[in-house]
């Protein structure tokens, strides 16, 4: 796994976004149509704010998936994962074309749905981050790296709805919904290549596990180094108390 730590959390995002940039111009000399899934999280707001302004990408061959969904919100909260992505990127780009989780009043029927839809073609990029309890998506400890579903409905933990108070997006941790959606730990690693942003000294603990731990589900984001091509951007908070170099 390949590692970056950039002085700041917008030096960070423009150094992931330059990157994932090129991957995406690359991919499209290559091939008719790509395919990402996006992580939404404020740890991921500096380097989409920086990816939408990168020229020379034809976001019209663009698909975008997203990783997770909270279960039982109100359609317009903005607090759901959909609707936080179109407001920081994807109504940026009218011309990409977007395919929001929905849960409903069936997430089991809409796992199954979202499951065919990431089964049409490849996933070409990922761009994921890492919870403070070191979940990727909501694949919370212990989670299965194994997991035979693609996706499925999961039970948040605590330090998962802790976070979310913490990074702002509920107000109390009674207001964190319990259940969500998912995409699981195979359907990530499935991508051809990873972009990992991880911003922030709450995070530092998360990403020196990571790196150092061993590989298993009591770890979740310990399973990137199995993956070929993936890559870690940490600013100098985030990657303090690790053991990783420039």
């Amino acid at each position: 796994m390949r590692v970056h730590i950039a002085e700041t959390r917008v030096e960070l995002g423009r150094l992931a976004a330059r990157d994932i940039a090129d991957a995406l111009r690359e991919g499209l000399r290559r091939k008719d149509h790509l395919r990402l899934i996006l992580a939404a999280a404020p740890s991921q707001s500096e380097m989409l704010a920086a990816l939408r302004c990168e020229p020379g990408i034809d976001w019209q061959r663009v698909t975008a998936f997203h990783m997770d969904e909270y279960i039982g919100l109100p359609e317009d909260a903005p607090q759901r994962f959909a609707n936080w992505l179109k407001g920081e990127f994807i109504d940026h780009l009218p011309s990409i074309r977007f395919e929001p989780i929905d849960p409903r009043n069936d997430p089991e029927a809409a796992c199954r749905a979202y499951s065919g839809l990431l089964a049409e073609a490849p996933i070409d990029l990922v761009l994921l981050g890492i919870g403070t309890n070191g979940h990727l998506a909501f694949n919370d400890p212990p989670a299965d790296l194994q997991d035979p579903l693609p996706v499925k409905v999961v039970t948040l933990d605590q330090m998962c709805r802790e976070q979310q108070v913490l990074d702002g997006c509920f107000a109390t941790l009674d207001d964190v919904p319990r259940r969500a959606i998912t995409l699981t730990i195979p359907t990530l690693l499935g991508g051809h290549e990873l972009f990992c942003c991880v911003p922030g000294r709450h995070k530092s603990a998360a990403v020196q596990a990571a790196l150092e731990s061993p590989i298993s589900g009591d770890c979740p984001a310990t399973v990137l180094r199995t993956h070929p091509r993936c890559t870690l951007y940490l600013d100098r908070e985030s990657g303090s108390i690790s053991a990783c170099h420039e």
